[in-house]
């Protein structure tokens, strides 16, 4: 998994808190990364639908629906992030043992079901849900 998740969800958040257009420095300044990175990042969100964008000196982004119809999912789908994957497969599949040669087939089955139970959940938090835990209301 890389950052794009994590970025995507504090600018989200971040965005619907102020209520008002952010330009990409104000919001890197706020996620303590680069205005380059969340540029980038916040491209796949305008792609998606998500955000909307002004060009200008009064431009920047604003959330283009409401945090309540975003889910965490959404971003995830977005950002093509996966939660639960083997960054190392054991075994080879040509050796005779059985174990050595079906470990690494079973194992990566077994990651895919936890991706896809991590997606399921989170497509029961939305941006506003996130906001509301920050603030504990």
């Amino acid at each position: 998994m890389n950052s794009d998740f994590n970025v995507a969800v504090h600018a989200l958040v971040y965005l619907d808190h102020k209520n008002t257009r952010l330009s990409s420095e104000e919001l890197a300044e706020n996620i303590c990364t680069n205005p380059t990175r969340v540029r980038k990042v916040l491209g796949k969100l305008k792609q998606a639908g998500l955000v909307r964008t002004r060009e200008g000196i009064s431009g920047g982004y604003l959330l283009a629906k409401p945090a309540k119809e975003i889910s965490l999912r959404d971003i995830r789908e977005i950002t093509g992030t996966t939660f639960v994957k083997a960054g190392w497969r054991s075994g080879d599949p040509d050796m005779e043992c059985l174990v050595a040669a079906g470990i690494a087939d079973v194992m990566d089955g077994i990651y895919a079901e936890l991706d896809q139970l991590c997606a399921t959940r989170l497509s029961t938090v939305s941006i506003l849900d996130i906001e509301q835990r920050i603030f504990g209301a």
